[in-house]
Formats: C-alpha cells, sequence, structure tokens
C-alpha cells in the first residue's frame, strides 16, 4: 500500500525547498575560471618578455637603475602556467579544483604584489581582477558546481 502524504503542499515543494539555492554568483565563478585562464597566459607572456628582455630601466628621481629581469620571468612563467592550469579546475567545478584555484591565485597576488616596481599599470590590473577571482572562489564556489547539476 503506498503512504499518503500529510502535508498540504505539493509532493515536490519539500524536495525543492531542501536544495540549496543557486544565485548569480555561479556565473562569477565561471568568470573567474576564464580570467584565470586568460590572466595566467598573460602572465606566462610578461614572463616570457623578461626572459628573453632581461635587461630593465627604472627611472628614478635619483637614478637610473638597471635590473635583470631573467629569474622573475621564470617566476612570472612557472606561476601564469599554474594559475591557467587552476582557472581549468575551477572551470570543471570540482572542490579541490577550487581550493587549489584559491591558493594559486594568492599566490599569483603575491607576484603580482612583489612586480609592482617593473610592471605598476599591468600588476594593479591583475592584483585588482585577482582579488575579485579570489574573492568569488573563497565566498560562492560551490554554487557553480550546483549550478551543473540543476
Amino acid at each position: 500500500m503506498a503512504a499518503v502524504p500529510t502535508s498540504s503542499a505539493p509532493p515536490g515543494a519539500l524536495a525543492t525547498s531542501a536544495r540549496p539555492e543557486v544565485t548569480g554568483w555561479a556565473g562569477w565563478v565561471a568568470f573567474g575560471g576564464m580570467m584565470m585562464i586568460i590572466l595566467g597566459a598573460m602572465n606566462a607572456i610578461y614572463g616570457l618578455i623578461a626572459i628573453y628582455n632581461d635587461e630593465w630601466a627604472v627611472w628614478s628621481n635619483r637614478a637610473v637603475v638597471y635590473l635583470d629581469l631573467t629569474q622573475w620571468g621564470w617566476i612570472h612563467l612557472g606561476v601564469g602556467v599554474l594559475v591557467a592550469v587552476a582557472g581549468l579546475g575551477v572551470l570543471s567545478g570540482n572542490g579541490a579544483g577550487r581550493a587549489v584555484g584559491a591558493v594559486v591565485v594568492a599566490l599569483s597576488m603575491l607576484v603580482s604584489f612583489l612586480a609592482l616596481p617593473i610592471y605598476p599599470l599591468w600588476s594593479l590590473v591583475v592584483l585588482t581582477l585577482e582579488a575579485l577571482v579570489l574573492y568569488a572562489l573563497i565566498t560562492h564556489g560551490g554554487e557553480l558546481a550546483r549550478a551543473r547539476r540543476v
């Protein structure tokens, strides 16, 4: 004998109310994953530029300082590739991909902050975008996986 529901709500109402709601932040997490791929590629390109054009002049009020940027080039290249690969993991909706993505974006923020004297405008733009990506990953990262299941 089949059980008779005792509530006056429709049968599907109880199941749908138990599911967490997916907000518009799922799109921001996907945007963050795409931005990670783009920013990682751009950082890798800047790393290659710094490797092949390794002498850089920084002009100040007192003197001209010549810097060798070969090490920074390799750091930017490596971090850029890591960020791009982590962006693919974020787009997959996997929880581990989001965790790795958050750690890699935080590392990239540190590298971008330390590169402020070399690329001031680019570093500020990258820092701003990475802060948005990190916020979206940490606070609303799980919504992308829920949005794909719906």
